[in-house]
């Protein structure tokens, strides 16, 4: 026999559902307000592509966190270089913009000696935001607050378990969002209106 459902637990039923619901509802709104759509299930369960590459200053390194992001189940481009024979970190750095400028890579990493040169050369890129990182709270601070598309590492300053960390940290930090995005819109605005121009920066 079974026991009949009082009101009082159909009235909490109906608000869990409902609470369940406007839960779903916000969580859809906010990725809008973001800039971001709503990820499918085939979206959630295709493996991300990460497009990585060094000079000669970091090749032990990158061969190091392309091994890292493999086992973590992304799908890795190695423009290389493969080995330590001198080589412009400038040519790195556009390589691996320009997969992520044209959708080919979901971010970017690159590497060089101290991370500085293969910034600025990536942020001449149009729609690339490359930020240099070198500890937990930047590579927070550069997803968060500034939607960075592109990590660049500086190999010799920073140790493998640090680069590691920072690395997994950007990665897995969601951009915020809200005033976030307005900044980060007129940092594309500054971009766009040089193009619009013709200026040279």
């Amino acid at each position: 026999m079974t026991t009949p459902i009082s009101n009082e637990d159909i009235h909490e039923i109906v608000q869990r559902i409902v609470g369940k619901t406007m839960d779903n509802q916000a969580a859809a709104e906010n990725k809008e307000t973001i800039g971001e759509k709503p990820e499918t299930l085939a979206e959630e369960t295709k493996p991300r592509v990460v497009a990585i590459g060094t000079d000669h200053g970091g090749v032990d390194l990158k061969e190091i966190l392309k091994k890292d992001l493999i086992e973590h189940g992304y799908e890795v481009i190695d423009i290389g270089t493969h080995t330590k024979d001198s080589v412009d970190y400038p040519d790195i750095a556009f390589s691996v913009a320009q997969l992520v400028a044209e959708g080919k890579a979901w971010r970017g990493v690159i590497i060089d000696g101290a991370g500085i040169g293969s910034c600025m050369a990536a942020n001449k890129v149009p729609g690339i935001r490359a930020a240099m990182c070198y500890d937990y709270a930047t590579a927070v601070n550069s997803r968060e607050h500034n939607n960075a598309n592109v990590l660049t590492l500086g190999a010799g300053l920073i140790g493998i378990n640090l680069a590691k960390q920072i690395l997994n940290t950007w990665l897995e930090t969601e951009f915020g969002g809200g005033r976030h995005a307005r900044r980060v819109d007129k940092i594309t605005a500054i971009m766009d209106q040089f193009i619009k121009d013709g200026k040279k920066s």
